[in-house]
């Protein structure tokens, strides 16, 4: 299988996504500030000639933000992408992509109007083959050079303000391990001097939106590199799990015979190389993850601190966290209480939601529990159960979503921490996708879960979708003006009965000045997902 998908990548010249685009890392386009490549279906500008798109200036949210960064112009990351790039392409309609020849997720065809729903499910219930080839895929991504992307070595200032342009191939799954470590990378200020407050896909309200979309990103990589466009990401429901149930051979690799801390030589992923796991290295040189090889994935599981993280998440801990009403609150970093984000991250107490970061819970507890590459948060996508895991605390805020059913509003748009208000382009991500955007259900973006799916829509209601999700933001503005509008009825109505009443005796007939044809008490809008 992975021969015939290495044989089918040489026919595939699709663009790919992810960090900078290998049109794009060059001296010219540094210089110019502008990322906005031609489209091979006609060769314009973000196939601007078949209306796909433009090449367009970048807006920038103005919106403050929180107090944990107290810096400015230090980090290339600040504003992103505009120390790298001012002008990208902002594509038209169903079209994505840095060049505008993609189609958005959920829709595919060569207009990208034809919509489509793909279900991801519980590793447990693959059968043989489909866990087989998904273990192949993995091994096929990570020998596959990318493309169309390039990862950055240096800074913007080591590359002289773009006119020594310091860029690397990459294979395809460490370009998302990659893209990982540089959202969550420390500020270099210079010296040896670095800045670790400050994390662009965690600790604020993005760790959720930040990860959706990067599972979305690798899922649709998988499927261009193999040419199976039905591909997606199996999760690991851990809920009340005894031990690490897909550490064994057969799944994600067992436990190595004589060394604890690696894992078996029978494993598919014995012989994989990580990268972007020495931060305090990288900080000492001020220096960018080059993504050189540096050893073995390293796994212990069940060999953790268990002062910090005692046991693997239980249901009633996520049941509990599902509850929570708040998507957000407080300082919206990890000292947050009651917020539904930071209790699923693991900085707040599963059980009550008050913060406690001396201990780790859900998804951090997972993290933890690995006890080795999974267990740093800059190197942990290096362990390919970082993406069964992923998916599965991405299937639970599709439960809060959907349980709670939050306008967009509820999504900060102001004072949360650098790179995590609502219009913030997420890092390192180009094209652009800002936060808010992936603040609504999955079946939106093309995808369910197993354990999650509803009856399916009919053609009528998925055409529907998008203007349901109109309707749904606006709600509280049309029930508010339907509810004035009672009130003014109910006023006019009685001034006019008064009036009535006081003429009844001088008048024998009596002239309606308001029908009764028209009930606007019982106007209400809603919308249904």
């Amino acid at each position: 299988m992975p021969l015939f998908a290495m044989g089918f990548l040489l026919v595939i010249l699709q663009p790919a996504t992810g960090q900078f685009p290998r049109a794009c890392a060059n001296t010219q386009s540094l210089m110019r500030k502008e990322c906005c490549p031609p489209w091979d279906g006609d060769g314009s500008p973000c196939g601007e000639l078949s209306s796909r798109g433009s090449c367009q200036n970048i807006l920038l949210s103005q919106a403050p933000l929180g107090p944990q960064f107290p810096f400015s112009g230090v980090d290339d990351r600040e504003d992103w992408p505009s120390i790298f790039y001012n002008r990208t392409c902002k594509c038209e309609g169903n079209f994505m992509g840095f060049n505008c020849g993609e189609c958005k997720f959920g829709f595919l065809g060569p207009n990208c109007t034809e919509r489509r729903l793909r279900t991801r499910r519980n590793i447990f219930q693959l059968t043989p083959s489909e866990k087989d080839k998904f273990l192949a895929y993995l091994n096929l991504a990570k020998n596959t050079p990318s493309q169309d992307y390039v990862i950055a070595t240096g800074t913007y200032s080591q590359m002289n303000n773009g006119s020594n342009p310091m860029f690397r191939n990459i294979n395809v799954y460490d370009l998302f391990v990659w893209m990982h470590y540089y959202a969550s990378r420390d500020t270099l200020l210079g010296g040896s001097n670095v800045w670790r407050d400050i994390d662009f896909a965690h600790e604020a309200p993005g760790f959720l939106p930040w990860h959706r979309v990067f599972l979305l990103l690798w899922e649709r990589e998988i499927q261009k590199i193999t040419g199976d466009e039905n591909f997606t990401i199996p999760y690991w429901d851990w809920r009340d799990a005894e031990d690490c149930v897909v550490c064994t051979d057969e799944y994600m690799g067992g436990r190595h015979p004589t060394n604890p801390n690696l894992l078996s030589p029978a494993s598919f992923f014995f012989s994989w190389q990580v990268i972007c796991t020495r931060s305090e290295e990288y900080n000492s040189q001020q220096a960018l993850c080059n993504a050189s090889s540096e050893g073995p994935i390293l796994r212990n599981p069940g060999n953790n601190d268990k002062s910090r993280t005692p046991r693997l998440p239980s249901s009633a801990e996520v049941e509990f966290c599902l509850s929570l009403t708040q998507y957000e609150s407080g300082s919206m970093d990890k000292m947050a209480n009651y917020s539904f984000r930071n209790t699923l991250e693991g900085f707040a107490d599963p059980r009550t939601a008050i913060s406690n970061i001396s201990q780790s819970g859900l998804h951090n507890a997972l993290h933890i529990y690995m006890n080795g590459s999974m267990s740093q948060v800059q190197g942990s996508a290096n362990d390919p159960i970082f993406v069964l895991h992923h998916a599965f605390v991405d299937s639970i805020f599709e439960q809060w979503l959907r349980r709670h059913r939050p306008m967009l509003e509820v999504y900060p748009a102001a004072n949360a921490p650098i790179g995590h208000n609502r219009e913030n382009y997420m890092v390192p991500f180009i094209p652009l996708y800002r936060n808010g955007e992936f603040f609504k259900p999955s079946r939106e973006l093309g995808y369910d879960y197993e354990y999650l799916q509803e009856p399916a829509l009919d053609s009528f209601q998925e055409f529907l979708i998008p203007y349901l999700e109109q309707a749904r933001q606006i709600w509280a503005w049309l029930v508010g003006a339907a509810v004035i509008g009672g009130i003014v009825t109910a006023v006019l109505t009685g001034l006019i009965l008064a009036c009535r009443k006081k003429r009844g005796g001088t008048s024998s007939e009596t002239q309606p000045l308001l029908t009764e044809s028209e009930d606007y008490n019982n106007i209400s809008y809603q919308a249904n997902f």
